[in-house]
């Protein structure tokens, strides 16, 4: 898989993430992929102060991540 179609994917997973996060007042942006392996990503709105946004960023963002691009390794908030 190309850096390209990995972008993509990660792209797809936040569509897939986005509405949820945007219903609690929130929102997530892709910052960078590094080395077709490290997802960074800058949580947004009442994303950052939530206690629970490092539960979220692990069991939900990360493993929807996982599902459209296996390749990936972690996703971390740059914010």
């Amino acid at each position: 898989m190309t850096s390209e179609e990995i972008r993509s994917n990660v792209e797809k997973a936040l569509a897939e993430i986005r509405p949820f996060l945007q219903s609690d007042g929130g929102d997530i942006s892709l910052i960078s992929i590094d080395n077709d392996s490290l997802v960074k990503v800058k949580l947004e709105g009442n994303c950052i102060g939530c206690s629970v946004n490092q539960m979220t960023l692990k069991s939900g963002v990360e493993m929807t991540i996982k599902k459209y691009a296996p390749q990936i390794e972690e996703v971390v908030n740059v914010g």
